[in-house]
């Protein structure tokens, strides 16, 4: 049986390997017109998102997931 410090650590290694597998990374902003959108990075991928998406992609949420196609650089 698994000490009580040893099944602490264990969970806290698979919450460090799922937070590690989906970062968000927020590369631009703009506010125009009253509304708010941000470029994001997302495990390599660029997307344009509003602020209900943004805040669903840092819950964890993949951009499949929200039906996101990623941005083009034009």
């Amino acid at each position: 049986m698994a000490s009580p410090v040893t099944a602490q650590k264990s969970k806290r290694a698979a919450v460090r390997q799922a937070l590690d597998r989906h970062k968000v990374y927020v590369t631009a902003q703009s506010f125009s017109g009253g509304t708010y959108q941000a470029r994001v990075l997302v495990d390599g991928e660029a997307y344009w998102v509003d602020e209900f998406r943004l805040s669903q992609l840092q819950r964890g949420l993949s951009p499949a997931e929200l039906e996101l196609t990623p941005a083009t650089d034009d």
